[in-house]
């Protein structure tokens, strides 16, 4: 597979990754072998980069990657995220349990955590998973650079900031990668955020690549969705809503059958399409769709292809606001 160049660093990640969130909680029950065998897989097609923090699962989900990554880890590029504290007694999969903490001693305390978890003297790219605006910026930002000095991560990465906090924390120290929710299902960050990490010269990693599920056209009714799925609290698969956006999605049908690609390709490919520095992590726990997947990159869409689909996906054709009941889980 393609590879892309994080930031202006020298680490090199496949040009789709691994989202291994849902391999934990949040998205159905967990399966630990079946979750092995996909990161195995994942491995045999080209992927390298592997996204996970340690808030999923309550730090089950980067103990998993530790153990994939055993025999492979100069091989594998691993990203990591702190900043989200959770009840450890609250209910699994919930995300009311949660308070925000930046300050200097919980970063290094949950890095060292991280890295026992992981079972690794370094993480590749450490992300401020949420920003605690009750913290200093300086101070968080500082105490990250510190743990570049010391060898414990190699670059640093922000999630879901504005672009103002993104440039005062790369005048810093240089923010290699931004992580929020980019889809053909939701665009806010074309506005500000991307052109500034284009700005600063860092990579956009793009979550929730498939509009969690959606854009795949697998979610038509939410009766199939397990009880503790969060798609249940999302407002755009609520009824009306959900029937509305399904109608839009049957107007993709056509270039994927064109492509004789799947609709989740389609839409992986459209991201690709957006810029080399533009770097999906699709989630999933199944072998079968991690390689529909990867088999996103061998397709090429031509402008006015690409342009077509942002027009029926337009932000104003979309029925239902990103409002979820719970707090954001990414």
């Amino acid at each position: 597979m393609r590879r892309i160049r994080i930031g202006q660093t020298d680490i090199h990640a496949s040009a789709i990754g691994l989202g291994c969130m849902g391999m934990s909680e949040f998205y159905g029950d967990r399966d630990d072998e079946n979750s092995m065998r996909t990161l195995e897989r994942a491995f045999e097609i080209g992927v390298t980069m592997y996204d996970t923090a340690d808030m999923y699962g309550r730090g089950h989900n980067e103990t998993l990657v530790g153990k994939f990554a055993t025999g492979r880890r100069d091989k594998l590029v691993i990203a990591s995220k702190f900043g989200v504290v959770r009840d450890p007694n609250g209910p699994s999969g919930s995300l009311y349990d949660r308070d925000l903490d930046n300050s200097p001693d919980y970063i290094r305390k949950c890095c060292d955590a991280s890295l026992k978890r992981l079972g690794t003297d370094h993480i590749d790219l450490y992300y401020i998973h949420r920003m605690d605006h009750s913290a200093r910026l300086e101070d968080t930002i500082g105490t990250l650079g510190e743990l570049v000095k010391a060898g414990k991560i190699r670059a640093i990465g922000l999630s879901e900031i504005s672009a103002d906090v993104l440039r005062r924390a790369d005048a810093i120290h240089p923010i290699s990668a931004l992580q929020s929710e980019y889809s053909l299902w939701h665009r806010d960050v074309e506005d500000e955020i991307l052109p500034a990490c284009r700005e600063i010269g860092a990579t956009f990693v793009a979550y929730s690549p498939l509009g969690r599920g959606f854009l795949t056209g697998a979610v038509t009714n939410t009766s199939t969705l397990a009880s503790n799925d969060l798609r249940l609290n999302a407002d755009r698969f609520r009824g009306e809503n959900l029937d509305k956006n399904l109608v839009l999605l049957e107007r993709i049908k056509s270039l994927a059958a064109e492509k004789g690609a799947t609709l989740g390709q389609i839409a992986i490919a459209w991201l690709l399409g957006q810029g080399d520095d533009i770097l999906p992590i699709p989630g999933t726990k199944r072998i079968r769709y991690l390689e529909e997947n990867v088999g996103a990159e061998a397709i090429r869409l031509s402008r006015n292809e690409l342009d077509e689909l942002a027009s029926i996906l337009s932000p104003e054709a979309i029925a239902g606001s990103r409002v979820w009941k719970a707090a954001e889980e990414q």
